[in-house]
Formats: C-alpha cells, sequence, structure tokens
C-alpha cells in the first residue's frame, strides 16, 4: 500500500532522507548516524559521549528525546510526498529508564501517512556488551509542509 503512495519510486525518496539528515547540524553535533531507511520507517545511532551526559552520567534525555524525534521525522518524510518537507508538530515522550551505553539507538515508524499529517512511533535504545535495553518511547505528529526558500 505504501509503495503504491510512493509511486513506486524508493530509491529517490531514501536519497531524499539522507540528503536532509545530511544537512542537520544538530546531528551531526551529537554525533548521530542515520543507520536505516526503509519506506516508513528509519534509524539513528549515536555512541555514548560524555559530553552528552547529565550531572549523573546518563546520556541526556533531551539528546535521547532529539533522536526519538529526529527518527520519527525522517520515518514520516519517507513516505510524504515528493516535493513536501516534513516538522513536528507534537510528541510525547516517556522515558522508561536511565540511558546508559556504548551506543544508543532510536527506531522509528510510520503509524499512519495522511495527505498532511503523519502519525509515528519510536523506540530508543541503549546497548551495551551486545544486548539492548529499552530506555524511552516517543509518539509524534509530524505535518508535510512546504519547502522553504534557502
Amino acid at each position: 500500500m505504501l509503495a503504491a503512495f510512493l509511486g513506486g519510486n524508493l530509491e529517490a525518496y531514501e536519497k531524499k532522507v539522507r540528503d536532509s539528515f545530511g544537512r542537520q547540524l544538530f546531528m551531526r553535533t551529537i554525533g548521530a548516524e542515520l543507520t536505516l531507511v526503509n519506506q516508513g520507517t528509519t534509524a539513528i545511532r549515536i555512541p555514548f559521549s560524555a559530553q552528552l551526559t547529565q550531572q549523573n552520567g546518563f546520556i541526556h534525555a533531551g539528546v535521547i528525546t532529539s533522536i526519538l524525534d529526529s527518527a520519527c521525522g525522517y520515518a514520516a518524510l519517507s513516505v510524504a510526498p515528493e516535493e513536501a518537507e516534513v516538522l513536528s508538530v507534537e510528541f510525547k515522550v516517556n522515558l522508561l529508564a536511565p540511558a546508559v551505553g556504548d551506543f544508543f539507538v532510536a527506531r522509528a515508524s510510520v503509524k499512519r501517512a495522511g495527505k498532511k499529517i503523519t502519525v509515528c512511533s519510536a523506540d530508543a535504545f541503549a546497548a551495551r556488551a551486545g544486548e539492548e535495553k529499552l530506555v524511552a518511547t516517543m509518539l509524534a505528529t509530524i505535518m508535510n509542509m512546504s519547502p522553504e526558500p534557502a
């Protein structure tokens, strides 16, 4: 069903998502990497960095929220009309456990894509010694928008 929505041209959408991610200076600042782009799903990974911790040594909730938000946004972009950009308009985050690990990954998927609004969900995991622990979850509303002039 999504393939029909996309007009069957998945490669163009992957390129669009990767190009957009490449322009995100904040993601570069925190060391984020876009590790997966599929139709309606994405994953973003960041390594542990002491520069991103809060006072107790956990990765800051704002950093985890940021990769969840971007993963949702890029999942939505992967199913957006070709000419559209996307913008988060609302999200809710549940922080489930302290973010302690060697790296962290946010995996997002589209729940429903509409003409103007897309709803996505994402989970963030902390990875250590080959095991993952769920540390946060997000439900996000993303809107399609016309690209603004640079």
